[in-house]
């Protein structure tokens, strides 16, 4: 079984930047394909970025650019810098894990996933 716990969302300025966190439990992380997904009030819940184990990153088309996700594998840690934040970023970000591969942008490929982090975008 595999814990996730966000961390590092926030209210922030249309422009500015904020780093979401993610720990992970378990021994194995290295293992695990790593996303973030984001869901706004009324809406799907959406992909946003992955780090596969193969070290490859993917990034959704609006993001790409903004967004970095990094993993800190000493700490069982994935974070998703985001810089030149916009209002239509706003929105409760996830993290997840997967064990099984498949698609890097849907949300079957992950297994688990966290409680989520708000971030608001203030214009």
């Amino acid at each position: 079984q595999v814990q996730l716990v966000e961390s590092g969302g926030g209210l922030v300025q249309a422009g500015g930047s904020l780093r979401l966190s993610c720990a992970t439990t378990g021994r194995t992380f290295t293992t695990y394909n790593m996303g973030w997904f984001r869901q706004a009030p009324g809406k799907e819940r959406d992909f946003v970025a992955a780090s596969w184990t193969g070290g490859r990153a993917y990034y959704t088309e609006s993001v790409k650019g903004r967004f970095t996700i990094s993993r800190g594998n000493a700490k069982n840690t994935v974070y998703l810098q985001m810089n030149s934040l916009k209002p239509e970023d706003t929105a409760v970000y996830y993290c997840a894990a997967g064990v099984n591969g498949g698609s890097t942008s849907s949300r079957a490929s992950y297994n688990y996933w966290g409680q989520g982090t708000q971030v608001t975008v203030d214009s």
